[in-house]
């Protein structure tokens, strides 16, 4: 099956609550910045609220961790994830890629991972108002400079995510996401370098999942984190590997049992941000060329269950 090239995404800002999704327009405007603070939160704040909000509903390896707060009970929820008195309504990431070419090849002079890192996570709750994510990503940005960061590479996912739902005992599908092309980076001014490889991935239609390789990776050849991996596989559905079986073998098994599917993805949006003074900042090797625009500005349709391998 082959993900839809189409540049997808829409004008509309996306918001999060329990890694359901939801819509802003930019005209609904309402944010008041006088009732929101940007700073850095433990890794512990940033990972429950990314695991519980985030679709992948998973955290980077994270180098810095960045909350947005608010003193605004309206926009905090019932059950807020609070830190030093104030509710948490979004969280971004900066985190270490697993391969150091992610930062290599677009700033050749500065040291990955050190004055280079890639922004992992940014999620945003769904009380907050539009507008709110160039604010808060420009903050970030702010208080990555000062602490020595150089230079930032985010990418953007053009696929559309779709899962399965069951409702009222009926089976259908949900838009987890409609795929991003990256307008809050555009607003930020970054440079647009192209796409990533394109590649194959092993999605979950079930979850609206991607597993990466290098999860998959870790179980085939039993590495250190295998066993989580493993037990998260287990915990979606899949069957206990037996004691003395081939982890190759039961991974193959459990993909199955998962409804695991093959899909060919064109490769996702790269940006790329020089941080710090203009007279400093570093050089961005790879090309700049226009920024990719969404195709329409009306909110994708779910597709019906029975054309998920169509959408997929």
């Amino acid at each position: 099956m082959t993900a839809q090239a189409l540049p997808p995404g829409s004008a509309y800002c996306q918001r999060w609550q329990g890694r359901r999704g939801s819509w802003r327009h930019p005209s609904d405007g309402g944010f008041d910045a006088r009732r929101f603070r940007v700073c850095p939160v433990p890794r512990q704040v940033a990972q429950a609220f990314v695991v519980s909000h985030h679709y992948a509903a998973s955290m980077p390896a994270d180098r810095w961790c960045f909350g947005l707060t608010t003193d605004d009970p309206a926009l905090a929820g019932a059950d807020p994830l609070v830190h030093d008195g104030r509710a948490v309504v979004g969280a971004a990431v900066l985190s270490v890629p697993m391969s150091q070419a992610v930062l290599s090849n677009v700033f050749p002079t500065l040291a990955p991972y050190v004055q280079s890192l890639e922004l992992g996570r940014l999620v945003l709750l769904d009380p907050v108002p539009a507008n709110a994510e160039s604010w808060f990503v420009a903050r970030v940005f702010r208080l990555a400079a000062d602490a020595g960061i150089r230079g930032v590479v985010s990418f953007c996912d053009p696929m559309p995510r779709r899962r399965l739902v069951t409702v009222d005992g009926r089976t259908d599908v949900e838009l987890v996401t409609p795929g991003h092309v990256g307008l809050v980076y555009q607003a930020l001014g970054a440079a647009a370098c192209g796409r990533s490889t394109a590649r194959t991935l092993t999605y979950l239609p079930s979850r609206g999942e991607v597993l990466s390789d290098r999860t998959l990776q870790k179980i085939r050849a039993q590495e250190s984190g295998g066993d989580a991996a493993e037990q998260r596989l287990v915990r979606l559905g899949a069957r206990a590997r037996r004691a003395g079986e081939d982890p190759r073998a039961w991974l193959r098994a459990a993909l199955v049992d998962l409804g695991a599917a093959s899909i060919r993805h064109p490769g996702n949006y790269r940006y790329a941000w020089s941080l710090g003074p203009r007279r400093e900042r570093a050089p961005i090797a790879l090309p700049s060329g226009p920024y990719p625009k969404p195709s329409t500005g009306r909110i994708a349709v779910p597709a019906p269950a029975q054309q998920l391998a169509i959408w997929l």
